[in-house]
């Protein structure tokens, strides 16, 4: 383990081509860790077919954790659950008049022997975060990877802390607004 290689260790699956915006930045997440990915487009009720066969065969082409991103009644992920077992991450969407609550419900009530990781709704980078996570029980080359992402996030933290005693309140404020943070 550790090898460079070209096959998706993650497999990131969306149902609707509309929710691919919301799941760029678990891909970013994971390329930027280096873990090799993937993104497809399989609907639990459009294509059920396909999003059977994804989750049937992705061990097999090396794909190691599933990321599967929905909104509304959200049965992706349940269904992916229910035909692999591979990790699933529920990566609930805010869409509809519910603004995801629908779907991180869907997500997190799956029935006893079909489980379901699952993160906030819209939380992306965390889904990416997991599998990296799961991934590296079994990886030192990933584990180190997130031990550096974790310890540049304690800096870049540490820098704003000392930033923000340094200029008080208001002027750190001013400062985030006047760069549209």
């Amino acid at each position: 383990m550790g090898e460079v290689s070209n096959l998706p260790r993650v497999g990131i699956v969306v149902g609707s081509d509309s929710d691919l915006p919301p799941v760029r930045e678990a891909a970013r997440t994971l390329a930027q860790l280096g873990i090799e990915h993937e993104v497809v487009l399989a609907s639990a009720h459009r294509t059920p077919d396909r999003a059977v066969a994804y989750a049937r065969d992705a061990a097999g082409r090396g794909v190691g954790v599933i990321i599967a991103a929905a909104g509304l009644a959200a049965h992706l992920p349940g269904v992916l659950a229910a035909h692999t077992t591979l990790p699933v991450i529920g990566l609930p969407l805010a869409v509809g008049a519910l603004g995801g609550r629908d779907a991180l419900y869907s997500m997190v009530q799956m029935p006893p022997g079909v489980p379901v990781a699952t993160v906030g709704i819209g939380a992306a980078r965390n889904a990416a975060l997991l599998a990296a996570r799961i991934l590296a029980v079994g990886d030192p080359e990933v584990r180190r990877r997130l031990d550096e992402y974790v310890a540049a996030m304690r800096a870049a933290v540490e820098r704003e802390a000392e930033r923000l005693a340094g200029v008080g309140l208001e002027a750190y404020l001013a400062e985030r607004e006047a760069a549209g943070k």
